[in-house]
């Protein structure tokens, strides 16, 4: 009976070394979660207060304090989440950028014409009041290599879903297009920044920005003929990318807007 005792003892003994050795985690999986959806909304918050603040008063004229302040933070949450205030500045006009895009393929929706599709995106684009604060992030870049891919991220992201949306309309109207899809998207972005830069530099006012834009863009496509417009259509594909399929990939444009929140 002795013998027995001992090795229950040593059994038991056994076990506990066992689970001594794979220990597991006390907190619950939803407390986890928890804890990261909490993370995503205070990220979400200090992007939205501090983009508020750059435009009202600059980045130089704005404090991690005063950000903090707007978001119901702490100043630590800000630099563990951005690190500097240098690096939310570039994201959060980042993401305004992104916002601006989306809101300025929304307002041509309703063009029916070349003519009047550039007018109604340059429009859009020009008026936003993030589009300066876009343009200094890309200036601030060249002091700061690290803020560099940030930038380059955005910038290719405008490109393909400027394409995915100027395709979009040439199939839906038929138009005969100037340029290729990718060509059209990054002549738009090259002219619209461009003269954001020289514009807000001279103190231009947002209509002749717009009607700068507008002419140095000039006829990007024409409408089709009765006889043209009864042939099949052509369908244009890229020579750096895959065939651009608008109607699929305009849900995911959508859904990572909406994760730019988090």
């Amino acid at each position: 009976m002795a013998k027995a005792a001992d090795d229950g003892n040593s059994r038991g003994v056994s076990a506990q070394k066992r689970s001594r050795g794979t220990p597991r985690s006390t907190a619950p999986r939803h407390s986890v979660r928890a804890t990261r959806t909490a993370g995503q909304k205070m990220r979400s918050s200090l992007l939205d207060a501090a983009s508020a603040l750059f435009k009202a008063h600059g980045l130089n004229g704005t404090s991690i304090t005063a950000i903090a302040g707007a978001a119901d933070a702490f100043p630590s949450q800000v630099t563990y989440y951005f690190r500097t205030k240098e690096a939310l500045f570039v994201e959060a006009a980042c993401r305004d950028m992104l916002h601006i895009a989306a809101r300025a393929e929304k307002a041509a929706t309703r063009a029916r014409t070349p003519e009047a599709f550039v007018g109604a995106v340059a429009d859009s684009v020009i008026a936003a009041d993030g589009l300066v604060l876009f343009v200094e992030a890309l200036i601030l870049t060249r002091q700061r290599p690290d803020l560099v891919p940030e930038i380059a991220r955005t910038i290719e992201r405008l490109h393909l879903e400027g394409a995915r949306a100027y395709a979009g309309k040439i199939a839906r109207h038929r138009w005969r297009t100037h340029h290729v899809p990718d060509v059209a998207a990054r002549r738009f972005w090259t002219v619209a920044l461009g003269i954001a830069l020289e514009g807000h530099a001279t103190g231009r006012s947002k209509a002749a920005m717009s009607a700068a834009a507008r002419e140095a863009l000039g006829d990007l496509a024409e409408t089709r003929s009765a006889k043209d417009a009864a042939a099949p259509p052509l369908h244009l594909v890229s020579t750096s990318r895959p065939p651009i399929r608008a109607d699929a990939e305009r849900g995911a444009w959508q859904l990572r807007l909406a994760k730019l929140d988090y």
